[in-house]
């Protein structure tokens, strides 16, 4: 009961957020007991981070690039409302995923689940004499060599629950006629990413392994096409007009055969995760990489998103490994990541990456929407009036007439550039000018 009326607090919160003020929506996320107190001075103040704690993470630190960070509303997921915090520099991202995040809402449901825990770390051998040999070894000392680096370097992860499970062999035919080796440990990783601690669990095992097969290890080192712990998010959409579904279909279809669309596809997929993983201090780069290797895996790179008709329902599915972490590093160090992480109000790495799957395809299925409906460039354009007024050099006065300008272009051509944000600019301040000039004076 409780958590119904949360729910029902949440999602009457969601009502007109994108109409508020700053102040206001700082007032309305409190409300919602998604920001406290002090969160609301920490964002006033305009996050200020130290700059020794930028010492921490890289090297050689001249200063900080800030990103704006929004929330987008609307979303349900799994029967939960939540506040999604997103911090992205593109133009209608937020608004697009709030505004696709309601039709859901109010016409069916979006769910999700893990297929799958395990990270995978590899050890190469790039030439070995016996495969057949070799691979018998290894399959008879596994189960000792689990146990060996659960005990010596996993058994922080061992302790909550995780550590090393199982390790395999695969053999890779080299241009040269001979044999590549390569040696995969699965690991459950449990709140983090476990990039590190699966790097030296392979470290650790290659002198074991040397040792054992008479073999050369070549490199040892973490694996981020991990089809092994795969999130899943599915929509289910009831009362929908069958020609619209239709066109959503064909644009899936689109997508998974052709790999220029699909590439397309996959980054408008990844316009609601990746503002995520940046705002919880995730490692962006190591998810697209991911999500690209796993798209590829057929042997022709293909959308990780379906869309299809079922019974009168359309149901989209979103399909691919996002391993992220909620505990160590940047997410936990970062005030601004520990507070994105507060505000998803997410307990393990499992829950946030479902919150990820679940924004990127609902981000998806609000392109797909777009794009077979009024087109791309209408509702994208509105939104980029704004940067375009900003970018032509107009003052806070001269924003409304400009703005206003650009929006009565749009509706006339259908398009809108920076030059006809700087003619409509011109325009003002030639009329501001004449207002202004004082009248001449009269000769006797």
């Amino acid at each position: 009961m409780a958590d119904d009326l949360v729910n029902d607090l949440k999602l009457s919160s969601f009502s007109g957020f994108s109409k508020l003020s700053r102040n206001e929506r700082f007032e309305r996320l409190q409300q919602m007991g998604v920001l406290t107190k002090e969160d609301v001075k920490f964002l006033r103040a305009g996050s200020p981070v130290e700059f020794e704690l930028a010492e921490k993470f890289i090297e050689n630190v001249i200063g900080y690039f800030q990103l704006p960070m929004g929330v987008a509303t609307n979303f349900v997921i799994d029967g939960k409302a939540k506040v999604i915090p997103m911090a992205v520099e593109e133009t209608s991202i937020i608004a697009a995923a709030s505004k696709t995040a309601k039709w859901v809402r109010e016409q069916g449901q979006l769910t999700t689940r893990l297929l799958g825990r395990e990270i995978i770390g590899q050890i190469q051998l790039a030439k070995i004499k016996d495969k057949h040999r070799f691979e018998k070894i290894v399959k008879a000392q596994a189960p000792a060599w689990v146990e060996l680096v659960n005990k010596e370097v996993a058994f922080g992860l061992v302790k909550r629950g995780g550590g090393v499970t199982h390790i395999t062999t695969r053999f890779i035919e080299r241009e040269d006629g001979g044999d590549m080796a390569v040696v995969h440990v699965y690991a459950d990783p449990c709140d983090a990413m476990g990039a590190n601690i699966i790097n030296q669990v392979c470290e650790y095992l290659k002198e074991p392994l040397e040792e054992t097969t008479g073999e050369k290890v070549t490199m040892c080192i973490l694996s981020n096409l991990v089809d092994s712990r795969v999130t899943q998010a599915r929509v289910e959409m009831e009362g929908l007009d069958e020609a619209l579904m239709e066109k959503i279909e064909e644009a899936s279809l689109f997508a998974r055969l052709d790999p220029y669309r699909a590439a397309t596809n996959n980054k408008g997929v990844l316009n609601g995760i990746d503002p995520i993983l940046i705002a919880t201090g995730n490692d962006w780069r190591a998810v697209e990489a991911g999500v690209h290797a796993y798209a590829a895996r057929s042997g022709q790179y293909r959308s990780v998103t379906t869309w299809k008709r079922e019974g009168g329902k359309l149901v989209g599915v979103f399909e691919a490994p996002l391993v992220l972490g909620v505990v160590g590093g940047v997410t936990h160090l970062h005030p601004s990541a520990k507070m994105a992480l507060r505000m998803l109000e997410v307990q393990s790495a499992e829950e946030l990456s479902r919150v990820c799957a679940a924004v990127g395809l609902v981000q998806n299925l609000g392109a797909l929407r777009a794009l077979t409906t009024v087109g791309i460039i209408e509702g994208h354009m509105k939104l980029h009036i704004k940067n375009l007024t900003l970018g032509a050099g107009a003052q806070e006065k001269e924003i409304p007439f400009v703005q206003k300008r650009l929006e009565e272009i749009l509706s006339l051509q259908k398009r809108i550039s920076l030059s006809h944000a700087i003619e409509a600019l011109k325009e003002l301040r030639a009329q501001t000018a004449a207002a202004n000039k004082p009248p001449a004076r009269e000769t006797p």
